[in-house]
């Protein structure tokens, strides 16, 4: 699609996605024939994630976010939905970055159109395509109008109530933050409709994220190291080596490394196994079953060749499962240790320090990031599963 142009749509419910080299916020806004909306319970976006007829979904930095419409169950008096983009970075602007939006049967899946705005600079947010109706029918129309004050913009443009935070001498650290543009003297938070009830208290903050510039890490639960040194890419090709002895002298126990491959929208690629040693186009290779944990070193090692990984692979959950069905309570020093491929440095180490009586266990995930980048988070989630077949589902709600 080019600016201005319009499609009919053939599908009753479609869903955008926008998607750009770094993440992005996507929202809605449900507009009347004035071009308002009629409160402020129809801005559709992270803190608000559904309205009548249309909802938000996010991609957790590993797919796009998108704006689903379920044209037959919006209100009669709303005209059209508009669909808006902002960088989640804090103060970054759309140059460089050439956006493109996705409209899609949310049925199927199947790509209805695409449109990429052009000649983008200095805007911090924009209006990407609009869902409308015409007479009984619903078309979309490409837009790409940009604002250089950021969703906070956008949103007041459209009748929504945005609070303002006092001065402070640096923006919030709040990721979804919308800085001010200047000369406005203060940050702008994010958009929160006034009229919505008060968010509930913030989980205990996870340990953050890391990076390899000062050499090894070692990880706690939930934390992430991004692959990369000195800002660059550092890793071509991984090794994910995993090691457990038994807890009791002398009792044997079978565990099963094992990795699962993910496309973009959660959906199941294929399963690294003893049973499936390659995957992928060969990009994936398991080194073969350890049945026993006996013996020093890593157990099972699995190669990922990361640049021959195909482009709809964007994550992969590394498990460990008890095939003999003893529960991890009864396994010692269960860990995983990531190795560069090519010298088998040890760059990253996360030990499995709490154990539960499972007899499964989501170790780690890689994650593939819009700017082509991974990163490793530990996980340490356990599932009532001896099998990788029963991990599919757990490893793809934990992405």
């Amino acid at each position: 699609m080019t600016p201005g142009s319009n499609i009919p749509l053939s599908a009753p419910r479609v869903a955008v996605d926008v998607t750009a080299p770094v993440r992005l916020d996507v929202s809605g806004l449900l507009l009347t024939a004035h071009g308002k909306v009629r409160s402020d319970d129809d801005f559709i976006f992270y803190n608000q994630p559904s309205g009548p007829g249309v909802t938000y979904r996010s991609g957790g930095g590993t797919a796009p976010d998108a704006i689903t419409v379920d044209t037959a169950a919006v209100p009669a008096d709303i005209d059209r939905i508009v669909v808006t983009a902002s960088p989640d970075a804090a103060g970054r602007t759309f140059e460089g970055t050439e956006p493109t939006a996705t409209i899609r049967d949310a049925a199927t899946g199947a790509v209805l159109a695409t449109f990429t705005p052009p000649r983008l600079g200095s805007e911090t947010a924009l209006v990407v395509v609009e869902v409308y109706r015409r007479g009984d029918a619903w078309k979309a129309r490409a837009v790409g109008q940009g604002y250089a004050n950021g969703l906070a913009g956008i949103a007041t443009d459209f009748g929504v109530t945005v609070e303002e935070s006092p001065a402070a001498p640096a923006p919030s650290p709040t990721p979804q933050a919308a800085p001010a543009v200047p000369p406005a003297p203060a940050p702008v938070a994010p958009p929160v409709p006034a009229a919505a009830p008060p968010a509930p208290p913030a989980p205990p903050a996870a340990p953050g994220k890391v990076n390899l510039d000062k050499g090894r890490v070692s990880l706690r639960k939930n934390e992430t190291v991004s692959l990369v040194k000195g800002g660059r890419p550092l890793l071509s090709q991984v090794k994910m080596g995993l090691g457990w002895e038994p807890a009791f002298r002398g009792k044997d126990i079978d565990l099963d490394a094992s990795v699962i491959a993910y496309g973009p929208q959660r959906n199941h690629l294929d399963s690294c196994y003893f049973g499936k040693l390659t995957i992928l186009g060969g990009s994936i290779r398991h080194s073969g079953d350890n049945l026993t944990g006996e013996g020093a070193g890593d157990d099972e090692v699995i190669t990922v060749d990361l640049g021959r990984l195909p482009a709809d692979a964007t994550g992969l959950v590394f498990t460990v499962n008890s095939f003999s069905g003893q529960k991890f309570t009864e396994v010692a020093k269960a860990y995983c240790r990531l190795l560069d491929g090519a010298t088998g440095e040890e760059l990253v180490r996360f030990d499995l320090t709490g154990t539960e009586p499972q007899t499964g266990v989501l170790m780690c995930k890689l994650i593939r990031q819009f700017s082509g980048e991974w990163e490793m988070t530990a996980m340490g989630d356990f599932v009532k599963s001896r099998t990788v077949r029963g991990m599919v589902r757990p490893a793809a709600s934990a992405l």
